[in-house]
């Protein structure tokens, strides 16, 4: 799966449902003209970040080896991030929320290796190298955070989904694609869009993984930290746009305190924040991160964690006061003064302790489906899991007995026990039987021609989760995106605009170049008219060295700006840096 892929211990660990989403970065695939995307982008947001940004951003950069002048090389990034114990990897755009999270888990930094247009250098809703590899790789130098983004992942990938979260995953990673693709017509921009919208505004009651993915963008993409009369910069959503990083400093945004309140208040990918989060420390990240885990059905387990899993129609897992973890997709619960004392699955399913299958229970042991009671028997105080051996002689819990188990709330399980099983501690966590019955009441739950019927011993549900709990039972390699990242049209035009940057590239890196500056500036003046950045590149390194072709580059210039108001502030900005380090030389 990593082939072509420089890989390393971290990246290693990684298990195989994870590595399916790798794809290598293809260096070689970035132009000239996306470098210089990257160095104005990089250029005009440290330049404006260094005043605004948390101070380990800055301190970042020089840790983690992000060039400013050019996209980073992952291998390269990957040699420096390992002596902060994290590692990157290239994928194709937006990946399942679930498995982004667990990538975190693994200390794991997710990058989308593409990067943006030039007609989109301010913002775009698809991920790319800019937003993850500027955006998010410079903080996790900061202790604190980096052990806050792990941890994020290793909850947030247990966060219950339901079937619309899929839905929106796509119809949002579909959005992304085709708005940063060129000449989508508008018309199916906007169909994306009120897709989007319409998902928005019907999810119904919010998941978990809901929840935690308004976290996720309040803090990690979308986060300022300090105070709200005088915040800073933490975000990674933040840190890569040029646009926002602006915006979100003026009074039109509105800064609130960061609280558990942030779970339940939605985004709107497509548009500029109207509020922010501000937290006073990397540390209350975490505070809040518990405290919104304390209400996960992680932690909580009972029947609306089951109820939760029934409604995800995903692969979960319960796992019970005795340690047995049930995996599988759960389709019934039957339930008892508020609490479950029956479950059942459909399909394949396994059973696992300490998220290790048990032997003889992978999911070509129960193909078909599993279930159990769950809670203690009938007039009897003490549970079947906290019972003595002498307890279990006198209750006839023993091998070769004929015995009936008659559960609180109704289920009945009737058949010769054949053996038990224990976890380390010595607590029975299965008991299988032959000639075996379940009824509750007038329903007949199993009956004894379907072979052996193992019972899950568990007084209580004490959790549940997304997810299988050993990921080797299952196959989990089976992701196929719906949509797939579009590239930049090889037209001759297209062609020769990139050999013009190319050569203004090697003249500043003292190569050979098949154009000169004044060649290069004559040819995108005359057939490129509208392409704004590469006349600001080529005013770089004539100013003060070229007084004459300086003047007409800026005269050029001054005329984009009239011809194309919507960039004229991307010009100015590109200018007053330029002009500001020449003063400050």
């Amino acid at each position: 799966m990593l082939e072509k892929i420089e890989s390393n211990e971290i990246l290693d660990r990684l298990p195989a449902h994870l590595q399916q989403f790798i794809k290598p970065q293809n260096y070689e695939e970035y132009n000239a003209i996306n470098q210089a995307v990257w160095r104005y982008v990089m250029r005009k947001n440290v330049d404006y970040l260094s005043k605004v940004a948390h101070n380990s951003y800055l301190e970042g950069l020089k840790q983690t080896g992000i060039s400013i002048d050019k996209i980073p090389n992952m291998y390269g990034m990957n040699r420096i991030l390992k002596e902060i114990g994290w590692a990157a990897v290239a994928v194709d755009g937006f990946i399942p929320p679930a498995a982004f999270m667990e990538f975190q888990a693994y200390n794991v930094l997710v990058i989308a290796s593409d990067i943006r247009q030039l007609d989109h250098i301010e913002y775009t809703p698809a991920p790319d190298i800019i937003h993850e590899g500027a955006g998010h790789a410079p903080i996790i130098a900061n202790p604190e955070y980096a052990e806050y983004l792990r941890r994020f992942g290793e909850i947030g990938c247990k966060a219950i989904s339901s079937g619309k979260d899929y839905e929106m995953y796509e119809a949002i990673r579909h959005l992304s694609i085709i708005k940063e693709a060129e000449d989508t017509p508008e018309e199916e921009i906007k169909k994306a869009e009120e897709k989007v919208d319409y998902l928005q505004n019907n999810m119904g009651e919010q998941s978990e993984m809901a929840q935690i993915r308004n976290l996720h963008w309040w803090t990690v993409e979308y986060g300022l930290i300090g105070t709200p009369e005088d915040p800073k910069i933490y975000g990674a959503g933040l840190l890569s746009s040029i646009g926002e990083s602006a915006w979100c400093m003026t009074d039109k945004v509105k800064k609130i305190p960061y609280s558990l309140d942030a779970a339940n208040q939605d985004f709107d990918i497509t548009k500029p924040q109207p509020q922010l989060y501000v937290t006073p420390d990397f540390a209350h990240l975490s505070l809040v991160l518990e405290e919104f885990a304390n209400t996960m059905a992680l932690r909580t387990g009972g029947l609306e964690g089951l109820n939760k899993l029934i409604n995800s129609k995903n692969i979960g897992t319960i796992e019970l006061s005795t340690g047995l973890q049930i995996s599988g997709e759960f389709s019934r619960v039957i339930e008892h003064q508020g609490e479950p004392m029956y479950f059942q699955t459909t399909g394949k399913t396994a059973l696992a302790n300490r998220e290790k299958e048990l032997v003889g229970h992978a999911t070509y042991n129960h193909p078909d489906g599993f279930g159990s009671p769950v809670g203690k028997l009938k007039g009897i105080n003490l549970a079947i899991e906290d019972m003595s051996p002498r307890d279990l002689r006198a209750y006839d819990i023993y091998e070769g007995e004929n015995i009936s188990f008659e559960f609180e709330g109704g289920i009945i399980v009737k058949g010769e026990i054949i053996t038990g099983s224990r976890n380390l501690q010595g607590k029975i966590i299965l008991i299988s039987l032959k000639n075996c019955s379940v009824t509750y009441f007038d329903e007949v739950l199993f009956k004894p021609e379907w072979g052996k019927y193992d019972m899950a011993i568990g007084k209580e549900v004490v959790s549940a989760f997304a997810g299988p709990a050993d990921p080797l039972s299952f196959d989990l390699i089976t992701h196929t995106p719906s949509s797939t990242t579009i590239k930049s049209k090889k037209t001759p035009e297209r062609q020769e605009l990139e050999a013009l940057y190319e050569s203004v590239s090697n003249i500043r890196n003292g190569e050979n170049a098949k154009f000169s500056l004044n060649a290069a500036f004559d040819l995108v003046k005359k057939y490129h008219p509208n392409d704004w950045l590469l006349p600001v590149e080529i005013y770089e390194l004539v100013i003060g060295r070229e007084l004459q072709l300086a003047a007409n580059v800026k005269e050029h210039l001054e005329q984009i700006k009239k011809d194309r108001p919507e960039v004229g502030h991307l010009i100015d900005g590109g200018i007053e840096m330029i002009e500001s380090c020449l003063v400050n030389e």
